[in-house]
């Protein structure tokens, strides 16, 4: 098969031989990835890694690589939403796989681990604030995987359609239309061992699509108790976020390995939130480093 050509504007490189958003060069990349949303929590990451091999800050996009414990890592800051996920998987995927001399795929396929650490909406009453949840399923309400050939052959087109049906949205009602994706098996067994798994449900926003009203009505007023109450094949739906969705399906369309590990900072059925969470963060990112 002939190798593919990326041109300049379709593969934006820097002068100084980085990749446009994240201004990370190939020899940067780990092939344990950490991502979190939040720049500051790069240097919570970071500050258990030794040998420091790179610092770079662009953006909402910050980036450290270094050691834990023998396994070298990179942690990378992705900002709020699976539109940031789309530039950071993209930008990664090409570090590891599109040489930047020749702008040709490589002739040898490389895979990465990837891991997101972030926090979530519990909606589930054995989710309560504190809980670590592993994202088994996740459920994209962005629409992103959407615009990507082949995402049919990568979703649980069954769960989508017991979805739509649940929740009952017809038109414009709360679309584009919801994806469904599996996050990587052996990933999940490895890094999920004491957590709550069930399906994530990826937003795009955090008000009106995770189903919060301020002064704006919902156009479906029933959207969470709806969600809260879907069952297939035994799972249930446990969380919010708004990345874990793009994460999973970008993963597999480009034959890497990805889940979501998220603490639960609110809990939507109780009504109650903990906005102290950043003290104990800590423990979860402990976990990941030595599971990853």
């Amino acid at each position: 098969m002939e190798k593919k050509y990326f041109a300049a504007s379709e593969l934006i490189i820097n002068g100084d031989g980085s990749v446009f958003h994240l201004h990370l060069k190939p020899e940067h990349l780990a092939d344990k990835v950490i991502l979190v949303g939040d720049p500051g929590r790069v240097a919570l990451v970071a500050s258990h890694l030794s040998d420091i091999e790179c610092e770079v800050e662009s953006r909402e996009f910050r980036t450290v690589t270094g050691q834990y414990e023998g396994k070298r890592i990179t942690v990378v800051s992705t900002g709020i939403g699976c539109d940031n996920i789309d530039i950071v998987m993209n930008e990664l995927d090409a570090l590891a796989n599109i040489d930047f001399n020749t702008r040709m795929e490589k002739n040898q396929t490389r895979s990465l681990e990837i891991v997101r650490i972030g926090t979530c909406g519990g909606l589930q009453l054995n989710t309560p604030e504190g809980t670590f949840v592993c994202s088994e399923y996740s459920v994209g309400f962005d629409g992103l995987l959407n615009f990507y050939a082949g995402r049919n052959a990568v979703c649980d087109l069954q769960m989508e359609r017991a979805l739509i049906n649940h929740l009952g949205w017809t038109g414009n009602m709360c679309q584009p239309y919801p994806y469904v994706i599996k996050a990587d098996e052996t990933l999940v067994e490895r890094i999920a061992e004491g957590m709550v798994r069930g399906i994530t449900v990826a937003c795009g926003g955090f008000f009106g699509p995770q189903g919060r009203q301020l002064r704006i009505p919902l156009a479906d007023p029933n959207q969470n108790e709806k969600i809260e109450s879907f069952e297939y094949n035994g799972l249930h739906i446990t969380n919010f976020e708004m990345e874990s969705s793009a994460l999973a399906g970008l993963a597999r369309l480009m034959g890497h390995h990805a889940t979501t590990v998220c603490m639960v900072i609110a809990n939507r059925r109780a009504g109650r939130a903990d906005t102290a969470y950043k003290n104990h963060i800590d423990d979860l990112i402990r976990l990941v480093l030595e599971r990853l």
